[in-house]
């Protein structure tokens, strides 16, 4: 899928494509406005992309040490940027 593709399957109304990874479905609905949906996908998740996406959504939610935490796990340094700017970095990054 491509970058542009991924932002029309959001404005749509459906599900994300499931030939997108965890980490990006977890991006998707966070997009979408739905944390809680985004987080239960990934919550239980410890690999690299899952972990690095974890991070960013408990930024969302404004719990810096957990965010912290999972930047540690995820073996990635911590995003001091917007939030939008961090989104719009992992989807490329997973695309």
């Amino acid at each position: 899928m491509q970058y542009e593709e991924f932002l029309r399957s959001i404005e749509q109304d459906q599900k994300p494509a499931d030939t997108l990874s965890t980490a990006l479905k977890a991006l998707w609905y966070d997009a979408k406005g739905d944390w809680q949906a985004a987080h239960t996908l990934i919550d239980h998740l410890e690999d690299d992309k899952s972990s690095r996406v974890h991070a960013y959504l408990h930024r969302v939610e404004g719990d810096v040490w957990n965010a912290r935490y999972w930047y540690g796990k995820a073996k990635s340094k911590e995003f001091h940027g917007e939030l939008k700017d961090e989104w719009l970095y992992l989807v490329k990054l997973y695309l």
